[in-house]
């Protein structure tokens, strides 16, 4: 079996721009595979209603059973032999046990984390289905052996990785004239955030938020709120300009879900954007400290960097240079991960 030789079902939640399972749908059709096809979850179970939100926590009911049989009819019309799920909430075990009958190979690509301690609904079915799979990718070490302890025949690590057609560095260099974002971060109030920005900003700091505003609404006091909150979610193009004309990028990791580095830690990079991040095991493999990105651990170091690097163009510049070759050369994109994962199918196969 070669990378040639394969059909691929990708399972997605969905594939909407800005999204990263578009971006992980467009490395595969760039991959020369001999088939791709892709199946939106979405468009077949929706989440519009009350009852599709019960429907959506319990994985039960007809539109589910549905659901399941378009993927059988699916994969046995397009001759499918690798079925790729990411994030397969709503595969039941029979159905899976089917496909591998058909001599389908089966991959459960889980970017979240089903085992840890935010306890996120919806994952009933999983649960059942999680060791009819042939291999796992988990983006979490913490979640190796949690899989294992739960079924799973093989477990690799991975990496969220960043979108080449969307993440990538301003054409022309930007310098601070262009860059209209100072502290900047983008995305959403988890875990203490909004604690940390309020203490951010009574220190003096010139903070840019975006991202949903009723959370942070609710989340910031109304003074804080009106001071730091810039513009609501940016995705695509405005995304990677805000990354760009920001000086500083803050990156935080969410704690709650056990993550070890964030998606837009190697967005930031790869947009050739200044990167200050929680440090982290995972971080520190990832990028070297102080040379291809900054790292914090307390708020107090968090706002020395900040004081530190916030009137030192050359060595963001430098820094945020380097972050954005390495994100680049060390395959954090998703082009590099999708082929290095069915890769590592051939080979299990093979073995």
């Amino acid at each position: 079996m070669t990378l040639e030789s394969l059909r691929v079902l990708y399972l997605a939640a969905e594939t909407n721009p800005g999204s990263a399972s578009l971006g992980r749908w467009n490395a595969l059709q760039r991959m020369g595979l001999d088939g791709a096809w892709v199946i939106q979850t979405e468009e077949h179970l929706p989440i519009s209603s009350f009852t599709d939100k019960i429907r959506y926590r319990t994985q039960f009911g007809p539109k589910v059973w549905r659901f399941n049989q378009h993927v059988l009819d699916f994969a046995e019309k397009n001759r499918v032999n690798v079925l790729l799920a990411d994030k397969p909430l709503s595969l039941a075990p029979a159905t899976l046990r089917k496909l591998r009958q058909r001599g389908v190979f089966l991959i459960d690509l889980f970017i979240d984390n089903p085992f840890g301690p935010r306890r996120d609904p919806g994952f009933r079915l999983f649960y059942k289905a999680l060791p009819e799979f042939d291999l796992n990718a988990v983006q979490r070490k913490v979640s190796i052996d949690a899989f294992k302890a739960n079924g799973a025949k093989a477990v690799v690590l991975t990496l969220v990785g960043f979108d080449r057609d969307v993440h990538f560095p301003s054409p022309s260099p930007v310098t601070d004239r262009e860059r209209a974002r100072n502290v900047s971060f983008i995305g959403s109030p988890y875990d203490d955030r909004a604690e940390w920005f309020t203490s951010l900003f009574k220190a003096g700091i010139p903070l840019d938020i975006s991202g949903p505003r009723a959370p942070w609404e609710k989340e910031l006091a109304p003074e804080v709120m009106q001071a730091v909150f810039n513009r609501g979610p940016l995705r695509g193009q405005e995304y990677r300009e805000a990354l760009w004309k920001s000086k500083i990028n803050l990156c935080f990791v969410t704690k709650s879900n056990q993550d070890e580095a964030a998606q837009r830690s190697y967005e930031i990079t790869a947009c050739g954007g200044f990167m200050l991040a929680e440090r982290t095991p995972r971080h520190l493999e990832l990028f070297k400290e102080d040379e291809e990105a900054v790292f914090f651990s307390s708020k107090e170091e968090c706002i020395a960097k900040i004081q530190r690097y916030l009137p030192d163009e050359e060595s963001r510049n430098r820094i945020a240079a380097a972050g954005c070759r390495r994100a680049w050369s060390s395959g954090y994109d998703h082009d590099s991960l999708m082929k290095k994962l069915l890769e590592q199918a051939i080979a299990l196969r093979a073995s």
